[in-house]
């Protein structure tokens, strides 16, 4: 993946104004908001030291983060220190809010990993330093709650150095000569300067942090000020300086609203200057998943509109500003349509996300609801958090959404009540499958009922996983127009397409327009929407299809003792275990577990090992599903009676229209591997 975080290297560029975008990542309870009060404390910004407890800590401002003691919403401050001036942005360290960490990762230039002493790396701290590496990030890590008994320097870097990169550097250590070896060893430059200077000089290890092949550690207490100061003066010295181009770009991270109501377009400016008044132009959001082979949008009108207002936040407050330069983060009002990830101008592609819900809950409304108007209101919070896919059936009358977990479905009930009005609640959750194919199939539709006509041949072939739904088109514009071609990818991306084992949404597919057949008087655009729909239907149909299922990553604490109840436990659930490790007299287990089987494990860890145990899980990824047959016979999906989602196709003859069931359908089409059927009425 590429360099998401703003910096670009161009022949024609221009310095940012020493202006760095500092992000600070945690799991849970490492201590992160205090080390942010303790930065901005030292920087100046703050008169007095807030803290969880006392809530009133500067940058967890809404009334939730303050009852429960957590960051829910990513919040800013901006500060000077030294010759920088820093965007500090504090991030949620609950895994039920990664979503919101990982949109705040596109306008970074560099972060702060924040590890708890007593702790260590822990889950979901690699699946944080997984996202990193994904967009490229530098990283700064500071080990914090020093101060508990038993933590241990250096044993915690050689933790540092086993579980993230062994290119981890104490960086305070108090011995110059070895820090300058440690340095010298993670790049030949270095080493270069260190047989000639005796050390690596600034700009070197700054470039060397900024290419990742340097990660500097810091130890301390954030509640004790211990170590704040040195790390605080290590980012100053050390952090990126980014150039961007002339050009403006930007970059869209999150969608709010202020008090009244205003919507707000979060963004950092990657090129040129971003001005009042000024208009911009962008492509609304596709409606689904598809996405071109280059991670282009390929569906949405193109809009012009102009930014009303430049707002720079710290905390809950703002300063309005005529122009916003490259490498400021700030918030527009006037941008209607815009989504986290988009690029704005030069930023020609969108960002697509790794972390997604793998829960699915039935919103139950109040009895006097209206369902269609509840679900309005409703959208507007999946503006907010696109990963929450609100659905709804027209059928059965119901509204579906995806979450991470139970923390998320108590904030969303509150959210629900507070801006929209709606007293709700959620019945039991699902775990969001989805479905892929083994082999590379040609899928084709056909749509011809009387004074209608178009013919889709989709290439369909299994792709990376993680990867989505990739779109391209291989088509001769002799055989069909660049208009057609372009409404056909169009089709494939406005909308999930059910796969025919348990109807859960396709992934994972490479999907290639190779040929198709338009008709000069009779095709119209919503023909094209009825073949290609059916093309991937039949394509389905005559794939070898897999079932995906979310697995998380694990890790499991228990007493010595229960070592083997544990390790039980796990496989029965399906799960893979890694080699059981020993840490301060605790049996420390890791590895896979299929999402649908984990349920309360946690309750059941915290009876058996009497309060001593602890079982966390991060989301790691899709994966074959561990009880396909099952899971298949429980959801009970029928793909010949779904009447939406037909896998035959449609043909005429005698002027009348026919269906066609899909094992039939190459007997009557037109066009053959990019060539139309010789000897037909149609080729004639």
């Amino acid at each position: 993946m590429e360099n998401t975080s703003g910096y670009r290297k161009t022949d024609q560029t221009v310095k940012a104004s020493n202006h760095s975008n500092i992000g600070l990542l945690a799991h849970v309870d490492a201590g992160k908001t205090t080390l942010s009060e303790s930065i901005l404390y030292l920087a100046g910004k703050l008169k007095q030291l807030g803290r969880v407890d006392h809530k009133d800590v500067y940058l967890d401002t809404h009334e939730l983060e303050k009852a429960r003691g957590i960051t829910i919403f990513s919040k800013q401050a901006v500060f000077q220190a030294g010759d920088r001036n820093i965007t500090l942005l504090d991030t949620p360290g609950h895994v039920d809010f990664s979503a919101e960490t990982e949109r705040t990762l596109a306008v970074l230039d560099c972060a702060v990993l924040v590890i708890s002493g007593a702790d260590g790396v822990q889950g979901h701290t690699r699946t944080l330093w997984r996202l990193l590496q994904e967009y490229r990030i530098p990283v700064f890590l500071f080990v914090n709650k020093m101060d508990q008994q038993g933590t241990d320097r250096d044993e915690l870097l050689r933790d540092l150095k086993d579980s993230l990169d062994e290119k981890c550097v104490d960086f305070s250590a108090q011995d110059e000569e070895a820090w300058a070896e440690n340095v010298a060893v993670c790049s030949e430059e270095a080493l270069d300067e260190y047989v000639e200077c005796g050390r690596a000089g600034l700009e070197t290890i700054r470039g060397m942090i900024q290419e990742r092949h340097l990660f500097p550690c810091y130890f301390g207490s954030a509640l004790k000020m211990d170590g704040v100061e040195t790390l605080l003066e290590g980012l100053t010295n050390y952090a990126p300086i980014c150039s961007y181009p002339e050009k403006f770009a930007a970059r869209v991270f999150k969608i709010t609203r202020d008090p009244q109501g205003n919507r707000l377009t979060h963004l950092k400016v990657t090129g040129g200057k971003l001005r009042v008044k000024m208009p911009v132009t962008y492509k609304e959001a596709a409606a689904a998943a598809g996405r071109g082979a280059e991670g282009q949008s390929l569906d949405g009108k193109i809009l012009e509109e102009k930014v009303n207002q430049i707002r720079i936040y710290s905390g809950a407050k703002f300063e309005t500003v005529t122009e916003a330069e490259a490498g400021i983060v700030c918030a527009v009002t006037g941008l209607s349509k815009t989504y986290a990830g988009q690029g704005l101008g030069g930023e020609s592609e969108d960002i697509q996300a790794h972390m997604v819900p793998v829960m699915r809950y039935r919103v139950e409304l109040p009895p006097d609801s209206d369902v269609q108007e509840s679900y309005q209101k409703l959208k507007m919070l999946e503006e907010e958090d696109p990963q929450l896919h609100l659905s709804w059936n027209s059928q059965t009358g119901e509204l579906h959404v995806q979450l991470m977990g139970e923390v998320q479905t108590e904030i969303w009930k509150t959210l629900a009540k507070e801006r929209c009005g709606l007293d709700i609640s959620f019945g039991d959750g699902s775990v969001v499958y989805r479905e892929t194919i083994a082999q590379a199939v040609e899928g084709i539709g056909h749509f011809e009922p009387l004074r209608h006509y178009a013919e889709v041949h989709l290439l369909m072939e299994p792709g990376e996983p993680g990867s989505g739904i990739v779109l391209s088109a291989k088509c001769s514009e002799d055989m069909l127009s660049p208009h057609w071609q372009k409404l056909i990818l169009s089709h494939l991306a406005e909308r999930e397409h059910p796969g025919i084992l348990t109807g859960s949404p396709i992934t994972d597919l490479q999907i290639t327009l190779i040929g198709g057949r338009a008709h000069e008087k009779h095709t119209e655009g919503g023909d094209f929407r009825e073949a290609t729909y059916r093309a991937v239907r039949q394509g389905l149909k005559k794939a070898k299809n897999i079932l995906l299922e979310p697995w998380y990553d694990f890790c499991l604490e228990v007493p010595r003792d229960q070592i083997g109840r544990a390790m039980s436990d796990i496989q029965k659930r399906g799960g893979k275990l890694d080699p059981p490790e020993d840490r301060d007299g605790q049996a420390v287990l890791t590895g896979r577990v299929p999402a649908a089987s984990v349920g309360d494990y946690y309750r059941e860890v915290l009876a058996y090992t009497r309060g001593t145990g602890k079982f966390t899980v991060t989301f790691g990824e899709y994966g074959l599903c561990h009880n396909t047959e099952e899971v298949i016979e429980q959801i009970g999906y029928d793909w010949e009676r779904d009447a939406k989602n037909p896998t035959g196709s449609v043909f005429c003859a005698g002027g009348a229209g026919f269906y066609v069931p899909w094992d039939k359908v190459e007997e009557y089409m037109h066009v053959s591997c990019g060539t139309r059927k010789e000897g037909t009425e149609e080729a004639e």
